[in-house]
């Protein structure tokens, strides 16, 4: 053994890789009828049977209200369900191709097979749906699954895990509970496909784990995820929807409108109007609200808290909000503006309820500006001039993109969700999370004399003739 192996003998979990990964063997392809059943079960664990306490645990991890827990952890997951039961039939036919001319006699198709043994490492701020999510994923199609949820949010990991275990055999899915430990000793394994969702800087060492065992990955990442408001947008319904789904979970969401690039001509407008809506969602004392949620941890409350005493001693203008309280890890929805280019809110992934503004003069320095930084997982824009978003579109790069609204891409299942670059690494949801977890098997079957037999050995002249033929011709 050289010095850079790791006897997988002494790790915790390399027994129940094993389990999973005799159970692949023997199974070889998971029929139909199976993957439905593991579906339908989940289906029925979260719709009905656990519903409650699901609601329950996320209120005590994050104060979420019940409606948002409802409609942004309970109904994405069987959403997901219900569209992979729909398509799943199709999505496992052999997808018959063309077959050039240079090779008749035989046909060619392809087929999705599973890839074996994958860990889904999930976080917390949507603990339920972006653990679950993936693994509709991975069951349809036809996989083995080991489950690191987030220690950040205990009472649904405590949950989720009571789940799993009710519903499927450990050789099937299975859930560890633990901190970082626990998902370097999972990083260890020899895994078929990893899919992580957090940040871009844990996903390098997932990435890198998974290259020295040359597993595939799916990466959802972050960062900072820009709007752009032109000077024709409806400023109003920008607001709306700005506020919205920059302060659902209280902004602890990847696709999360990070900051406001707007035309400084319509910037006064813009402010009264989100002012208006944060006091039509939240009232005038958000943390009495019981629409409003809290921070994840106190570790993520003050990396919050310092944000916003960066940009106090910068000078920047808090227009609404600034208020936190430790006790109750609350922060009130921000708004600030006149930031510095030096502060920390325009440099990291805020994921937290703070929105800068930044103006912009003209749509190119807007453009410039975001191609300055890392490519982002989305980008919005609220505009009701044509030009002006196509010539947005066209001249940035983003994982997805929403125009005159935000967020709701993400529930779409049958568009691709993922990032690009340091956004993430290939995509999810519907089909794409389903070819995710799959490997694409090209077939070829001969069925006749191939004509490319005609060039096997001894080369002769004639055949030095055909082969440039076949090059002229095929």
């Amino acid at each position: 053994m050289s010095t850079n192996e790791i006897d997988l003998s002494k790790n915790p979990y390399y027994t129940l890789f094993l389990k999973q990964q005799t159970y692949q063997l023997n199974t070889g392809y998971t029929p139909f009828e199976q993957r439905i059943k593991q579906l339908n079960k989940l289906k029925t664990a979260i719709e009905v049977t656990y519903r409650e306490r699901i609601i329950d645990a996320l209120y005590k991890d994050l104060n979420k209200p019940k409606v948002e827990s409802e409609l942004t952890e309970i109904y994405q997951i069987i959403s997901e369900i219900k569209f992979a039961k729909s398509n799943l039939r199709q999505w496992m036919r052999k997808q018959k191709v063309d077959t050039p001319l240079s090779m008749f006699g035989s046909s060619s198709y392809y087929i999705y097979e599973p890839k074996g043994v994958c860990l889904i490492i999930s976080p917390w701020n949507f603990p339920f749906n972006l653990t679950f999510g993936p693994l509709v994923s991975a069951l349809a199609a036809g996989n083995s699954v080991m489950i690191k949820p987030s220690e950040m949010t205990p009472n649904s990991s405590a949950l989720m895990a009571e789940i799993v275990k009710a519903i499927f055999t450990e050789d099937v899915v299975a859930l560890i509970e633990g901190e970082v430990e626990t998902s370097t000793q999972l990083l260890q394994l020899p895994f078929h496909h990893i899919f992580f969702t957090g940040s871009p800087n844990i996903g390098k060492i997932v990435m890198s784990a998974a290259a020295k065992h040359l597993a595939s990955v799916t990466l959802e990442l972050g960062g900072k995820s820009p709007t752009v408001i032109d000077q024709t947008a409806n400023i109003d319904k920008a607001a709306k929807r700005i506020v919205w789904g920059k302060f659902m979970n209280a902004g602890q969401i990847c696709v999360s409108p990070d900051y406001i690039l707007i035309d400084e001509s319509v910037k006064d407008k813009f402010i009264n109007a989100c002012l208006k809506w944060i006091d039509h969602y939240y009232s005038k004392e958000p943390q009495m609200s019981e629409s409003y949620a809290r921070i994840v941890t106190q570790k993520h409350f003050q990396r919050l808290k310092s944000h916003l005493d960066n940009a106090k001693s910068l000078d920047a203008k808090i227009i609404v909000g600034g208020d936190v309280e430790a006790e109750t890890k609350y922060i009130a929805p921000t708004i600030v503006s006149e930031l510095k280019e030096g502060a920390t809110l325009l440099k990291e992934e805020i994921f937290g309820p703070i929105l800068p503004i930044v103006t912009y003069k003209s749509l190119e320095e807007a453009i410039n500006y975001m191609n300055n930084k890392e490519r982002p997982l989305a980008l919005y824009i609220y505009s009701k001039s044509k030009r002006n978003t196509k010539q947005i579109i066209k001249n940035t790069r983003a994982g997805g993109t929403c125009i005159n609204s935000n967020v709701i891409h993400y529930a779409n299942h049958n568009l691709p969700f993922g990032g690009i670059n340091n956004s993430g690494i290939g995509k999810s949801h519907g089909f794409y999370g389903f070819k995710a977890f799959s490997n694409q098997r090209a077939v070829v079957k001969q069925h006749t004399f191939g004509i490319n037999e005609l060039l096997f050995p001894p080369y002769t002249n004639f055949k030095e003739k055909l082969a440039r033929l076949t090059i002229k011709w095929f």
